[in-house]
């Protein structure tokens, strides 16, 4: 039977993430703390994974329960802590000095920054899609391309590319999906970035990332995924928003998956 078998938030876009045993929902269809804080340069750009890869050189470790960053820095000698909201010019200047030129920290309570803001929803991913999709690649585990890919939602009891049945083959019907109690819309499959095709550690690139993934990922398409949704075959993970007629507000690790329609 398929449930929820992780939750992982990422506090401060492009940074590392956090698993955690429950998520609070927000009326957005976003996850409480996820994506709450990103980080802009001078010029309002995001200084995320897609444009810097040296961010992939940070190191990060969040206590949300106390609001509390811990940064490595490449090279340091420890990490440095800081508080998310009283010290945030100074982890603004820590930013800045590493990457080269001013940044700061914007936040947004009410939906954070999802890259696709018409689906706020998390991102959702199967155990499964992960470790198949990590044996497609020498010498690469399941948890190294769970940071790849930085899902929110990993079902598991259920094959590979199960969560290829959450979207249609018409983009204006979506498919009505239960978690626990809380009623999602999943909307598209999720088209990747630069960013899976980089170690996440080193930022360095593997140039024949994508080329394998295009072809293993078309082969490997399940009949139940809906054929005219692929232009193309880098895509993986799905886009989702809160339905209208959800209530609850929280998830948990442990609850049961259903689809409704």
């Amino acid at each position: 039977m398929p449930y929820l078998a992780k939750i992982v938030l990422y506090p401060i876009k492009s940074l590392d993430g956090v698993e955690v045993e429950k998520a609070r929902v927000l009326p957005s269809g976003s996850l409480e703390c996820d994506r709450e804080l990103a980080i802009f340069d001078e010029n309002g750009n995001f200084v995320n994974g897609k444009r810097h890869a040296k961010i992939h050189l940070l190191r990060t470790e969040f206590a949300l329960a106390q609001r509390t960053i811990s940064v490595q820095l490449p090279g340091g000698d420890s990490p440095i802590n800081f508080h998310l909201d009283s010290e945030r010019q100074a982890l603004e200047a820590i930013f800045s000095d590493f990457f080269g030129f001013k940044v700061t920290l914007e936040q947004n309570l009410q939906m954070g920054f999802p890259d696709d803001r018409n689906c706020s929803g998390p991102t959702v991913i199967s155990t499964a899609t992960l470790e198949a999709v990590a044996s497609w690649f020498p010498d690469m585990n399941v948890g190294q391309m769970r940071r790849r890919l930085r899902a929110n939602i990993e079902i598991g009891g259920v094959p590979a590319f199960w969560e290829d049945q959450l979207f249609s083959n018409n983009s204006d019907i979506a498919v009505s999906f239960r978690i626990g109690d809380v009623c999602f819309l999943g909307i598209q499959p999720c088209q990747r970035c630069v960013v899976p095709t980089r170690n996440p550690d080193s930022g360095k690139a593997d140039s024949n990332f994508q080329k394998i993934f295009v072809q293993q990922r078309q082969a490997t398409l399940p009949d139940w995924a809906a054929l005219s949704r692929f232009n193309h075959f880098y895509k993986l993970s799905i886009n989702t928003r809160l339905a209208e007629l959800s209530t609850a507000k929280t998830l948990q690790v442990g609850d049961e998956v259903v689809i409704l329609t």
